[in-house]
């Protein structure tokens, strides 16, 4: 290809990007007109500019293609998605894991810099580092100092594959390590901690719990796990029986466990917005004057700490 043609070509790639970067549309007609040349080449420039807007993807995170509008009849350009997290994004998931305190303070740190390594472009990581330097200085570590990730995923895997597990777990209303083969159902986190819901079938372990509905899962904190076996034997809960953990999730407090029951109160604070937060089931069923009376559905005892942590606030009608 003589020189000349060359760099025709690409001033005409350059003037059809910016074009397209700009919400216009491209017709293939008017633009081979408008370069004298034929549509053919017009379509080899567009298929360009689609392989470097897939090669650009990996750099900006976002990814752009160039689509057939038939309405306008020509071709567009079309942002699909962005693969990669805003800066602000970043910014506030390492403020939220911060204040979790969920890990020991090395687990924090390499989590925290692999977030922003791989998410944050390199102009920008000395900014977020810098907004969160003085809490990652500052970061108090949980009481276990105990590290976990690697025996979470691998309760994970037991729940997707819905398989047994046996534990070991240090419980601590009388410090000794007990034995459980469990039916694992879910992963969850609260105020600090990660906990494991699960299914005992020993009734001569379940004879002493308060609740013995089946339709409760025991709960456990995943660092008093002191080892864990994952089994080949599945076991299979009906689909209608399935235990959902969002909406465990909106009836629990302080993760403890229990029957389901319904709780009223009234609420004389001045933020409901925070109570109804807290409690996500919670309904107003009445106001006045300020004080507010309001009901709730929950599972278990943590419901009875939490009102007392909101007195003089907080009257319990029922």
């Amino acid at each position: 290809m003589r020189e000349d043609v060359k760099g025709d070509q690409i001033g005409r790639v350059l003037k059809i990007y910016s074009k397209l970067s700009e919400g216009y549309v491209v017709n293939k007609a008017e633009e081979a007109e408008l370069y004298g040349v034929n549509e053919r080449s017009i379509q080899r420039d567009i298929n360009h500019i689609r392989n470097f807007l897939d090669e650009d993807s990996e750099r900006t995170g976002i990814v752009n293609t160039i689509v057939y509008d038939r309405l306008a009849k020509g071709y567009k350009l079309e942002t699909l998605y962005q693969i990669r997290l805003q800066n602000s994004e970043v910014l506030a998931l390492c403020k939220i894991l911060l204040d979790s305190r969920a890990f020991t303070k090395t687990e924090m740190v390499e989590m925290l810099d692999k977030l922003i390594t791989c998410c944050v472009p390199q102009v920008n990581q000395k900014r977020v580092k810098d907004l969160i330097r003085n809490e990652e200085f500052h970061y108090v570590e949980p009481r276990h100092k105990t590290k976990f990730i690697e025996l979470m995923w691998d309760i994970g895997q037991a729940v997707s594959e819905s398989r047994y597990i046996e534990v070991n777990y240090y419980r601590t209303k009388d410090k000794k390590t007990v034995h459980r083969k469990l039916q694992p159902v879910a992963i969850m986190f609260s105020e600090y901690y990660f906990y494991l819901t699960a299914f005992i079938e020993d009734e001569e372990v379940r004879k002493d719990f308060d609740v013995l509905n089946d339709s409760f899962p025991t709960i456990y904190r995943i660092d008093r796990i002191r080892s864990l076996k994952v089994l080949d034997e599945r076991f299979n809960i009906p689909y209608s029986s399935r235990f959902e953990e969002g909406e465990f999730r909106k009836r629990i407090q302080f993760m403890y466990g229990g029957k389901l029951q319904k709780v009223k109160f009234k609420y004389s604070g001045t933020d409901i917005d925070a109570i109804l937060d807290r409690l996500p089931t919670a309904q107003i069923l009445d106001e006045d004057d300020g004080v507010y009376t309001v009901s709730a559905e929950v599972f278990g005892t943590g419901i009875n700490m939490w009102l007392r942590s909101q007195e003089p606030y907080v009257e319990v009608i029922d």
